[in-house]
């Protein structure tokens, strides 16, 4: 009986040992298998650019900062749906606004123009017969004449003739006096004035070189015959211009022409008088298109009396209270859109509690001023990102979401230097007819990035004029294969000028390697190999593109303070 209890109690003791270690043991290795379920699927971010997402630790491929864990993905989500974590929102500062109907708030539009001489004012003083100038009394365009003053003096065998015949006649006026008038009027036809001729008539004498008088008061604009040139009977000596008043011209782009209508208020201003403002009535909107920039002319009517305005002056006019019709339609901030080709999205908010967002590709309407009308895709009471836009459609893009250039969505794959690419993205086909027209605005764009990293405002400006022509150069036919690239690279050129900062210059480049990085990326062929570029210190540190054919970076956004800062992302060959 005790040998009984005695192997019972060691059976018990032995049980309790065995269920104590391999018990143990067991949920060791539950715990370690699920710690490594949760490793595998644990993703490291960058708290400076929450847009870095990558499955294990590291350093950040932009700034070289440890990554750090990144928050789980929230369950329940639709497959096109992704979520942000509340720090990748403050740190890129990411806002959202409600959609919703109404007037389009800050519904006004700028207009770029320069200061044109008024054709209306315009006279052209012409020799009214032939003969050679003996005497040219202007000397250069932009001298002030008056009316009456002798501006030249003209050597004419006819008129020298006719002066002849009219003292003859003179002395047969009594008995021939139809010929005496006849003779009269014909230096009248030449304008020849009545005291003119009754001068030549008094003294008997031939005037060898006649004088030619100023008609009106004005500017010389032209010169248009030199001394010692022999003209013809009705040629233009020289173009007057009265500047009293003139006329500013502003650029309307095609889809703008419905906003504006004559006699609508509009606010003049430029750089030469900052601080003074000049309000008047759209006069007239020229009904011919110009086919090479795609523009129609608006002019507006200055008052010139004090000299303010200077023909070439670079001015801008506001017009307020611009509307394209009576009906009430959505609208959406311009910082909410991106482009792809022909393809407009923006990010929805799905949820109002949580930083889930969805791509939703939208059909726009016309600007008007920072707005865009929205004809579909969008509607009342839609909660929509505004501010950080590319940052959202960066992380939706590193998940394999919908995004810009993602259209269908995709998987993502580490890349050779730890950042992510797409394995998916949208292709937008160009011909190669339009992939050569704009090979020579490659060239002209690459010129403009070096003037900006030699931080040259006139240089800039020069070299963006010359990206203008290039681009002008496209015939209009290919212009509309482009998929509105044409007209957007062509608008926002016009802000490279040398009446802005520098600063603002950079920030229209950055707009336009933007779009030029999306269509080269698209090409078939190339006939450089094209480097693309990234600061991520550029843009208040939101980073910055830009193509070079050089793979030493050379920093556009900064120049010489930070030559060196970026890296090269991407090879296009």
């Amino acid at each position: 009986m005790k040998k009984f209890i005695i192997y019972t109690g060691i059976l018990i003791a032995g049980l309790l040992l065995g269920w104590l270690f391999f018990g143990n043991l067991s949920n060791n290795e539950a715990e370690h298998n699920h710690s490594e379920m949760a490793s595998e699927n644990q993703m490291w971010t960058c708290s400076m650019h929450p847009q870095i997402m990558q499955p294990e630790a590291g350093d950040c491929p932009i700034c070289g900062m440890d990554l750090i864990p990144a928050e789980a993905g929230a369950d329940g989500l639709s497959p096109n749906e992704f979520k942000l974590t509340k720090n990748a929102m403050a740190l890129a500062n990411i806002q959202t606004s409600l959609v919703g109907n109404g007037s389009i708030e800050g519904n006004s539009i700028k207009l770029s123009g320069k200061i044109s001489e008024n054709e209306d004012a315009n006279v052209v003083q012409a020799s009214y017969f032939s003969g050679r100038i003996e005497r040219l009394n202007i000397s250069s365009v932009g001298e002030e004449v008056r009316q009456g003053q002798l501006l030249a003096t003209i050597y004419s065998p006819e008129l020298f003739s006719a002066q002849q015949e009219l003292i003859t006649a003179s002395s047969l006026k009594e008995s021939q006096p139809a010929l005496y008038k006849a003779v009269r009027n014909k230096l009248k036809l030449w304008k020849i004035s009545d005291k003119q001729i009754n001068q030549i008539e008094a003294s008997g004498k031939v005037i060898q070189n006649f004088p030619i008088y100023a008609t009106v008061s004005g500017t010389v604009s032209e010169k248009l015959a030199e001394q010692g040139d022999y003209v013809k009977q009705g040629q233009a000596l020289l173009k007057i211009t009265n500047l009293n008043t003139v006329w500013a011209l502003f650029d309307v782009y095609e889809n703008q022409i419905e906003l504006f209508k004559k006699g609508q208020e509009i606010t003049v201003t430029t750089n030469a008088f900052p601080n003074k403002e000049f309000k008047r009535k759209v006069d007239f909107i020229d009904p011919m298109m110009n086919p090479q920039t795609r523009t129609v002319d608006l002019r507006v009517v200055l008052n010139n009396r004090n000299g303010e305005f200077k023909t070439g002056m670079f001015v801008e006019g506001i017009i307020e209270n611009i509307s394209s019709d009576s009906e009430q339609k959505l609208s959406i901030p311009s910082s909410s859109v991106l482009w792809t080709g022909e393809r407009s999205v923006v990010y929805l908010k799905t949820n109002p509690n949580e930083p889930v967002f969805e791509m939703r590709e939208v059909v726009l309407g016309k600007q008007v001023g920072e707005q865009y009308e929205v004809i579909d895709g969008l509607k009342d009471g839609d909660e929509i990102v505004t501010n950080g836009t590319f940052t959202v459609d960066a992380s939706a893009q590193l998940q394999g979401k919908k995004s810009m250039m993602n259209k269908d969505g995709g998987k993502t794959v580490t890349g050779h230097e730890g950042h992510t690419m797409d394995m998916m993205t949208e292709k937008v086909d160009f011909n190669s007819t339009v992939e050569k027209s704009f090979l020579p605005v490659i060239d002209a764009y690459i010129n403009l990035k070096d003037a900006l990293i030699q931080s040259d405002v006139s240089l800039a400006s020069s070299k963006s004029e010359a990206l203008r022509k290039a681009l002008e150069e496209i015939p209009v036919s290919q212009r509309e294969q482009t998929h509105n690239y044409w007209s957007i690279l062509h608008k926002i050129s016009k802000g490279i000028n040398e009446n802005v900062s520098l600063e603002h210059q950079r920030k229209q480049f950055q707009m336009i390697s933007d779009k030029l990085i999306e269509m080269v990326r698209n090409f078939d062929e190339v006939n450089d190999k094209l480097f693309v570029q990234f600061c991520p210190m550029a843009d208040s540190n939101n980073g910055a593109f830009w193509i070079s054919k050089e793979e030493q970076v050379l920093n556009p956004y900064f120049g010489d303070v930070m030559l060196k800062c970026g890296s090269v992302k991407e090879v296009i060959e």
